[in-house]
């Protein structure tokens, strides 16, 4: 569903991005750890065709990215880091706006059925966004991704600032995501959160993979120690 052939990214002298090769299939949870600066994001803006690669290509469900930008975005959806809703808006009214925004067609009433599927209580429905903690900000906006039916979902750092529950909630919907045949594709710092809902764990390093991981049968502790010996490497 996500390819990543020989894709590089440079600027000027920096190379950001060296060649990396890599999948995600679908109904794969593949979690991609690493330092700040290390070329997460930067491999997630590929994929979305934020950034035009220097070299190479990343194909969505067989789309090249950098040809067919639009088309590949069509078949994606993107939870950001900061959920960006509507401070004065509703997370109701925020969900429904928002959806519309993407084309997707959906009833009006699937909003409390999607919004619980992730974990959002109901009493917040009608409350404004400004005023949710930013778990459940990241709830609003995991709920609008999967009401667009994207094949692939990818996420940058979700689960930063997140409490533990909310954590647990938003891991569990991953989970779920998968299990029904989406693709996703997460960078994070979290080595034990990856491990709770990773199919696989990349490490990348100085914008080059340095490692890729079969979590099962690997407890977390196995993988932080395996991370860092990549990084102090």
């Amino acid at each position: 569903m996500l390819q990543a052939k020989s894709l590089s990214k440079t600027y000027g002298s920096h190379v950001a991005l060296h060649p990396l090769d890599l999948e995600v299939r679908s109904g794969e949870v593949l979690c991609l750890l690493g330092a700040n600066g290390a070329g997460k994001t930067t491999t997630l803006n590929l994929l979305l065709g934020f950034l035009e690669p220097t070299a190479g290509a990343a194909y969505v469900d067989g789309i090249e990215v950098a040809k067919d930008p639009a088309g590949a975005r069509a078949r994606l959806a993107y939870v950001p880091e900061v959920a960006a809703l509507y401070p004065h808006l509703s997370s109701r009214e925020n969900f429904h706006y928002f959806v519309r925004l993407s084309g997707a067609e959906r009833d009006p009433r699937e909003a409390e059925s999607l919004l619980a599927k992730v974990g959002f209580p109901t009493e917040a429905l009608d409350r404004r966004a400004g005023a949710l903690s930013k778990g459940m900000r990241q709830k609003v906006v995991l709920a609008i991704a999967l009401a667009r039916g994207a094949k692939a979902l990818l996420l940058d750092e979700p689960l930063s600032g997140l409490d533990p529950s909310a954590a647990n909630d938003f891991v569990r919907t991953l989970r779920a995501a998968s299990d029904e045949g989406v693709a996703v594709f997460m960078a994070t710092h979290d080595v034990f959160r990856a491990k709770d809902c990773a199919t696989r764990v990349g490490i990348l390093k100085s914008g080059r993979l340095a490692g890729m991981l079969e979590t099962a049968g690997l407890a977390g502790a196995e993988i932080e120690r395996i991370y860092l010996e990549h990084m102090r490497g």
